[in-house]
């Protein structure tokens, strides 16, 4: 006949033991002291580790100390022993919201409402199963418009509710990364791959970060590693492409230009240009390398837009400001090349820079002279005898007695001219003079003020003018003859 054992005198013990322990834990919970009350709720579990409360109490210590996944697991071990544990299911609850995964917490929340209707604690978890819903799914819409200022907002206000939450991280990060908040990005990157350092988005966001920052090599090999962890990772796929056709246009169109086919590599460097709008400092690149194309063209003008559109990308982009200041010296926009100049030594005090910002300020005071050889209408490689000869062709078509029936308005111009044509002529007749003003010396430092406008013209033609009658005409007044 079969006999009844009696109790182990060692398992009542330990139950004694276990129990002792959870009471001294719960003290400590109640005092904040959640380390402790962990290390006491362990101890429990080891004296006794069929009861479910141990693991339950020691799940609600774990979310107190932000240990969300571990909390999880002590609270489906607790369930396990009891499926009816209702504060296991409600502490469960809780650990799939901070995580960020609603669909679990739901099912939760509404078994403990099952198991006790009148469970008042449900319905504010309920609303922020809600809320976090409705973040995320405004978050999708705005990436879908490309407003990642709001999928910023949208996922800081969901991590608030999901403070654990992985992917609602990830997808902040990326939204940082459109607009250029590359230090956030990195930092919360950072922090997700210190725990997860196989986690494939996050490995695709770090090498986005470093795609728009324009060093390819690492995005190529934070691209490649994504794709070992999960081999179907649609992002990380599609941006290798776009990464590599960007690259090979841009390569493309360097080869055209070594090679002197400069139409060519402006095709090529537009056609790059549109593969990937939101590469700014790869962009700014292209911009500045088909300015540099455009000026080659002696296309000036545009190469000034091109290397502007660089700096807007790239406000330190020295090498565009100085592709800049060239074409506008080129383009004979001396003021705006000037004022490029200055920004230039400011950014990079060279001697170099000094140098080329006093070539133009100089270029630009010469451009502001009055041009006496355009005056007289002569080459700068003009002889004596033409310098001559245009003066007398000059002077006859401005002198104002030609014009007596003129306007007031228009004497006073062809007076005007009649003396610029007389300076020019005196300063170009001159040797000393002309050789003065050809290497750029300033107007203000040739004495003009003894020109006889009248009597140089009178000398000119022999003492005849045009009152007093003249060599090539007849009778008392100056006969003019044009053909």
């Amino acid at each position: 006949m079969y006999r009844m054992e009696p109790m182990d005198e060692a398992n009542s013990d330990n139950t004694e033991l276990a129990k002792a322990k959870k009471d001294e834990g719960n003290l400590a919970y109640s005092e904040g002291d959640y380390e402790k009350a962990f290390q006491l709720y362990t101890e429990a579990i080891d004296f006794d580790s069929s009861g479910a409360v141990y693991y339950s109490n020691r799940a609600a210590t774990l979310l107190m100390l932000e240990q969300y996944q571990q909390a999880l697991e002590d609270c489906r071990q607790a369930l396990y022993i009891d499926s009816k544990f209702v504060k296991a299911h409600f502490r469960e609850a809780k650990c799939h919201l901070a995580l960020g995964d609603v669909n679990s917490a739901l099912r939760c929340l509404l078994k403990v409402r099952e198991l006790e209707p009148n469970n008042k604690a449900v319905e504010p978890e309920l609303t922020t199963v809600e809320t976090i819903r409705e973040w995320k799914n405004e978050a999708m819409k705005s990436y879908d418009n490309h407003d990642f200022r709001k999928v910023v907002f949208c996922m800081s206000k969901a991590i608030q509710l999901a403070p654990a939450c992985t992917a609602f991280k990830i997808e902040q990060a990326e939204a940082n990364v459109l607009l250029e908040n590359f230090d956030a990005a990195q930092h919360s990157l950072i922090d997700i791959m210190s725990r997860d350092r196989m986690n494939a988005d996050a490995l695709y966001v770090r090498g986005l970060c470093f795609y728009y920052q324009d060093l390819p090599d690492k995005a190529t090999a934070h691209f490649q590693q994504a794709l070992q962890v999960d081999p179907d990772h649609k992002k990380s796929r599609q941006i290798i492409r776009q990464a590599k056709a960007l690259n090979a246009k841009k390569e493309e169109g360097n080869s055209a230009f070594k090679s002197g086919d400069y139409d060519r590599a402006h095709q090529l460097y537009t056609e790059a240009l549109q593969i990937d709008p939101h590469n700014r400092f790869t962009n700014a690149k292209l911009y500045y390398n088909r300015g540099t194309v455009l000026a080659k063209l002696q296309r000036f003008d545009e190469s000034v837009v091109d290397c502007t559109e660089a700096i807007e990308l790239d406000e330190n982009y020295l090498k565009a400001y100085q592709r800049r200041a060239k074409s506008y010296m080129d383009g004979e926009k001396y003021e705006e090349a000037v004022r490029d100049y200055e920004l230039i030594f400011r950014m990079d005090r060279t001697r170099d820079n000094r140098q080329l910002l006093q070539d133009a300020k100089h270029t630009l005071k010469l451009s502001q002279r009055k041009d006496y050889y355009k005056i007289l209408g002569v080459d700068k490689s003009a002889s004596e005898t033409e310098i001559k000869k245009a003066y007398r062709k000059q002077a006859m078509l401005v002198h104002p007695d030609r014009h007596s029936s003129a306007s007031e308005e228009q004497k006073k111009e062809n007076e005007r001219k009649f003396k610029e044509v007389s300076e020019a002529y005196t300063v170009l007749s001159d040797p000393n003079k002309r050789h003065r003003y050809d290497s750029g010396q300033d107007l203000e430092d040739f004495d003009m003020g003894d020109i006889d406008p009248s009597g140089l013209f009178s000398q000119m033609f022999g003492g005849f003018g045009f009152g007093g009658g003249f060599p090539f005409g007849g009778g008392g007044g100056f006969q003019f003859t044009f053909g």
